[in-house]
């Protein structure tokens, strides 16, 4: 790694960065942004690590979830409160019928950022940059709010601060404590179709923690916290190597989130992404979809993980209900072969991406759940294993994927459709997709 440091990327061709019209400004930016306290510790990164090793062994399942592009706007005490409450159910759920430990990993404090098919947009004969998130741009129509701004940066980082601030504040404060689940009850769920399903799950945990406490005459104190780790793709590098810091043991690490990613658009090997996140001790997802093939994978995993570590590597696929079948095994025996100890989580959301016939972009529940339930087949057909969920979720009562329990429909994404980029399942359709996945796992 001695050709490597936080700005090396700078020399590699890159893909999928804003073009902010004031150098000058952005220099200003980053350099404040460097000076910035962390958000997140190398010793967290590692316990991560060490996680992420375990679920590679088969000892735990891994839910990642949040917002696909999360809105300064949002960044709220509602909205942060109850993104924790349905990943807290869903872990729930899925440690019940698993009977494994749930790795919680929140797509979110950082989650700023979109990768975009086209650089510019054109609307009523005014072509404008795209919109690129809330880190880069804002994504009303005009040339002045999309006008790359590099403040920007900066809010981002005060945003992630204050979110994950207020999420310890609240998992330190008991409010993932499992003596009292009912923190977790999200009031508009309190008639959802699976709502009597989960108060039956709660009420049967609830009885074996009195028993067991009973029995030893202890409170069982580790039931009163969770750990909660971070998460976001690593697309904006102006923002990724301010907050690249090297730690007292002389490696380099993001301290911007316990574990980025890298997106299909910007996966290319001899680029600038790559480049960024071979350097970094964080856990590197990798996003796997169509076009993907067993070369590229190759030459990402030998640069992103050339020693072969345990929980260095999640690789997670997103081929779409109907592709996946076809694409994914041909990976699998490809990651067997070459060594890697690598984690798979299955995407089902990207693939699944759809335009109704009213023009609303929507996914449909029963392809999320289809792809979802393959890809726990093919692993086994495979002799692999399926270790985790990468979804796109929120705890708001939003309609912006059709079916599920309540069988939304095209017309129903009209009522509460909020996302500014891609549709989000609500916590209602997120718990009945955990209740899923926790009979498909053990099937």
């Amino acid at each position: 790694m001695t050709d490597w440091h936080p700005q090396s990327w700078r020399d590699f061709p890159i893909l999928q960065q804003p073009q902010y019209p004031d150098a000058p400004a952005l220099q200003r930016a980053s350099a404040e942004l460097s000076e910035r306290p962390p958000l997140v510790t190398a010793g967290e990164i590692s316990a991560l690590r060490q996680e992420l090793a375990a679920a590679s062994r088969g000892e735990c399942f891994v839910l990642q979830g949040g917002d696909c592009a999360e809105s300064f706007s949002e960044c709220r005490q509602d909205i942060i409160a109850n993104r924790l409450r349905v990943l807290l159910q869903m872990s729930l759920v899925l440690t019940h019928g698993l009977k494994q430990r749930v790795v919680r990993i929140g797509r979110f404090a950082g989650q700023y950022a979109k990768p975009r098919s086209a650089d510019l947009e054109t609307m009523d004969g005014q072509t404008l940059p795209s919109f690129r998130g809330d880190l880069v741009n804002a994504p009303e129509f005009t040339a002045a709010a999309r006008a790359p701004d590099p403040q920007r940066l900066l809010q981002g980082h005060a945003c992630s601060a204050l979110s994950l601030n207020y999420v310890r504040a609240l998992i330190e404060g008991g409010f993932a404590d499992l003596h009292h689940p009912e923190n977790w009850d999200l009031a508009w769920m309190q008639h959802a179709p699976h709502a009597q399903a989960y108060g039956a799950l709660l009420r049967e945990i609830g009885s074996a923690v009195e028993f067991f406490e009973t029995l030893s005459g202890q409170r069982m104190e580790h039931l009163d916290r969770v750990r909660l780790f971070s998460s976001h793709e690593a697309l904006v590098l102006e923002y990724e190597s301010a907050l690249t810091r090297q730690t007292p043991d002389g490696l380099q690490h993001n301290l911007g989130c316990h574990m980025p990613w890298i997106g299909m658009r910007t996966a290319q090997a001899d680029h600038a992404h790559v480049e960024y996140c071979r350097g970094i001790n964080n856990p590197i997802g990798i996003k796997l979809g169509p076009g993907m093939t067993v070369q590229w994978l190759g030459q990402l995993m030998d640069s992103l993980d050339p020693e072969r570590q345990p929980g260095r590597l999640v690789l997670i696929h997103r081929f779409g209900a109907d592709k996946l079948s076809q694409e994914l095994p041909e990976l699998i025996e490809a990651v067997r072969s070459s060594g890697h100890p690598v984690v798979w989580l299955c995407d089902p959301m990207h693939g699944n991406t759809q335009q109704a016939a009213n023009g609303i972009k929507t996914r449909d529940f029963d392809d999320i759940l289809r792809e979802l339930l393959e890809a726990f087949q093919v692993h086994r057909q495979c002799g692999s294993r399926l270790g985790g969920v990468h979804l796109e979720l929120t705890g708001e009562n939003v309609t912006e994927c059709t079916g599920g329990a309540r069988s939304l429909s095209a017309e129903d994404l009209k009522l509460r459709y909020q996302s500014q980029v891609d549709p989000r399942l609500n916590g209602e359709q997120a718990l009945e997709l955990a209740m899923a996945i926790a009979t498909a796992a053990t099937a």
